[in-house]
């Protein structure tokens, strides 16, 4: 295999990119459209669960947060109930009509939404509440007559916003588009679900704010950086100075049995200067925590 092989898309996507062993990643995974378009569907739109925010961002009813499932804009959304206790639903931002983005804000608080093209109203449910013109307009006239309209058969239940199956675990929710995917929990499995656990367990959120990168990039190489484990013990000032993940611990990557989901695992270490991690130029051995119970957790 040669390095423009590397670079170059087959044709028809073949499940693999060559007989021939290899430990490089083909450039191409990274370019070719039909390879993305075949990822969000198999990865982001059928058969998996998406992170899409915290309770916390929606205390209220009517309260709601815009962000993304792969390429499709969806809404979350506190559902009616008091102090908070309604249902959160997620809906995607597109008009049942002519498929207009009809949410334009990252957040805010409303009592329902409707679409500025043509006015169709739907519930903070995703149902249709109503729309102009439904019956028609009577036209002037002795016969009275009536034009326009929807036809008599026009059911607002079948034009409802398309609705995301919503699971809640410690706080956070995510949503899936496939609406016969196994439970959140069946989904992480036993192997990963106590990880998760561990990070989100009836402790209460709050939130303090939005930091956010936009980055011009495939989206598996943030996933890929996220799970390489040889820079952060190199470049993060912080795991490298409190000892969260460095040389001197003892680690491992923990993959499911279905080789979905993938946590990195790493036994606390002592803070300060060690040998094996002073030299590192990210080591700052002046830089002090305000208060070390942050750390209590980890």
């Amino acid at each position: 295999m040669t390095a423009s092989d590397l670079l170059q898309a087959p044709a028809g996507l073949p499940p693999r990119w060559g007989d021939a062993p290899t430990s490089r990643t083909p450039g191409w995974i990274y370019t070719d459209e039909a390879v993305f378009r075949d990822e969000l569907e198999r990865f982001f739109y059928r058969g998996h669960w998406n992170y899409v925010g915290l309770e916390c961002e929606v205390p209220n009813a009517g309260d709601f947060k815009r962000t993304v499932v792969g390429e499709r804009s969806v809404i979350m959304v506190r559902g009616q109930g008091a102090g908070g206790s309604g249902d959160i639903h997620v809906l995607e931002n597109r008009c049942a009509h002519r498929g207009v983005a009809f949410c334009r804000e990252r957040h805010g608080t409303v009592k329902d939404f409707t679409c500025p093209y043509h006015q169709w109203n739907y519930s903070l449910q995703g149902d249709l509440l109503g729309l102009p013109f439904r019956r028609g307009m009577k036209v002037p006239g002795a016969d009275g007559g009536v034009q326009g309209g929807m036809p008599a058969d026009f059911r607002l239940a079948d034009h409802g916003l398309t609705k995301l199956k919503v699971a809640r675990r410690g706080g956070a929710v995510f949503a899936s588009f496939d609406h016969d995917i196994e439970s959140f929990e069946e989904f992480l499995g036993p192997d990963i679900l106590p990880f998760y656990d561990r990070v989100f367990h009836g402790r209460p959120l709050n939130l303090l704010g939005y930091n956010r990168q936009r980055i011009p990039a495939n989206w598996k190489l943030m996933q890929e950086n996220i799970k390489d484990p040889y820079h952060p013990g190199l470049l993060h000032t912080w795991f490298v100075t409190f000892g969260l993940w460095r040389a001197d611990n003892k680690s491992q990557l923990l993959m499911d049995e279905r080789c979905r989901h993938a946590a990195m695992i790493s036994t606390r270490g002592q803070s300060g200067a060690a040998a094996d991690v002073t030299q590192v130029a990210s080591f700052k051995a002046d830089m002090k925590l305000e208060d070390p119970r942050f750390l209590d957790i980890v």
